[in-house]
């Protein structure tokens, strides 16, 4: 067995951490990228989301370096996310890949039992013991909250560095070197070096940059490619961004939700707006709007893929939360046709409109 499995921000980087140390076979897939998109885009139907394109991508480019295996996220949930696995399956095998899934949904919704089943699978090639595997798990989950760490703070201090850039290269430089590690110490102490030079990078705490929250459909927040590389361009532009939604984050919620102590303040949040959940992170969209209009920042991006419906529904909301709270919010929709100078333009007008806002708001 060779697993591999679709890239989501730096979640890659913790499997590579947990395969490595239990020693089993894995791919992780090249980086997404327009050959993934263009793969994706050619054999998946046309009216999916962008996220099923990239992911039918990674999958495709995995299996030619010999992958046999795929392990998936799952959500039984009222979003099309849910349907992944077996539309997934099934167009892969009309095209000739025989391929296994290894679905891990929520254990609320499977039973704990059945998810324990599945994770068995996964590791069942491995010559650890029990207490070795659990070990690299929590190592590898370490792994993942360090780096999801480094990432936030470099994305913030961009707007407040002295040398232009280096935030930005400090960051690429990280995950270059945590993915060259040749083992979880070596990965490990790697992400610990980076967490403290971002910790002294020089700082002129003078500056008031512009804030920006990133909120929206988790798969289009965390996966840079899909947003085309939005935070790398705020970062060029000077600009702090806060992001929620990550891949460590994600783990948190999915462990607490079933004793419903999931991101209390954000559920909080977003009660006068949508107090239901009514399917992918809608609900978690329109709370962190309302508290990055509480917090400092000077204004909010929407992310989402085309026909994204949890999304739509927070698109509607969201014109009443920027007129009840005076909060600028700018909704981006992304698929496979997006072009990259319409994109910067918009964004580049919008950080146009946030500097004058700031600069009637002095005067």
């Amino acid at each position: 067995m060779k697993i591999t499995f679709p890239h989501l921000g730096n979640a890659y980087i913790a499997a590579k951490m947990f395969f490595d140390e239990i020693g089993v076979e894995y791919v992780v897939p090249p980086l997404s990228n327009r050959e993934a998109l263009k793969i994706g885009a050619l054999y998946s139907p046309e009216e999916m989301c962008l996220p099923f394109k990239i992911m039918i991508g990674n999958y495709i480019q995995a299996i030619e370096k010999g992958a046999d295996t795929i392990i998936i996220v799952g959500s039984c949930g009222p979003c099309r996310f849910g349907e992944y696995c077996e539309l997934q399956l099934k167009l892969l095998k009309r095209l000739g890949y025989e391929v296994n899934f290894i679905v891990l949904d929520h254990p609320g919704d499977i039973g704990m039992k059945e998810l324990l089943a599945r994770g068995g699978q996964i590791i069942q090639d491995s010559s650890q013991g029990n207490w070795e595997k659990i070990r690299a798990g929590l190592r590898a989950l370490r792994g993942i909250n360090l780096m999801d760490e480094i990432e936030a703070k470099a994305h913030y201090y961009a707007g407040y560095e002295v040398n232009k850039g280096e935030c930005k290269r400090l960051l690429q430089n990280c995950r270059t070197h945590v993915v060259e590690a040749e083992n979880l110490n070596t990965a490990l102490n790697t992400l610990k070096e980076y967490r403290n030079k971002i910790g002294h990078i020089k700082m002129d705490k003078n500056k008031k940059p512009l804030k920006i929250s990133i909120i929206g459909e988790i798969y289009t927040v965390i996966e840079p490619f899909s947003n085309l590389y939005i935070e790398d361009k705020l970062m060029d532009y000077g600009v702090s961004s806060i992001r929620t939604l990550t891949p460590s984050w994600w783990v948190k919620d999915a462990a607490l939700k079933n004793f419903k102590l999931n991101s209390i303040s954000i559920r909080k949040a977003s009660r006068e707006y949508l107090p239901l959940y009514i399917g992918g992170h809608a609900r978690e969209c329109i709370g962190e709007a309302v508290l990055s209009s509480e917090n400092g920042c000077d204004g909010a991006i929407q992310l989402f893929p085309m026909g994204c419906m949890p999304e739509i529904v927070s698109k509607a909301i969201l014109p009443n939360i920027s007129k009840d709270k005076d909060f600028p919010i700018m909704t981006l929709v992304l698929d496979e046709m997006t072009g990259q100078n319409g994109y910067v333009t918009r964004i580049e007008a919008f950080l146009d409109l946030l500097e004058r806002r700031r600069e009637r708001c002095i005067i």
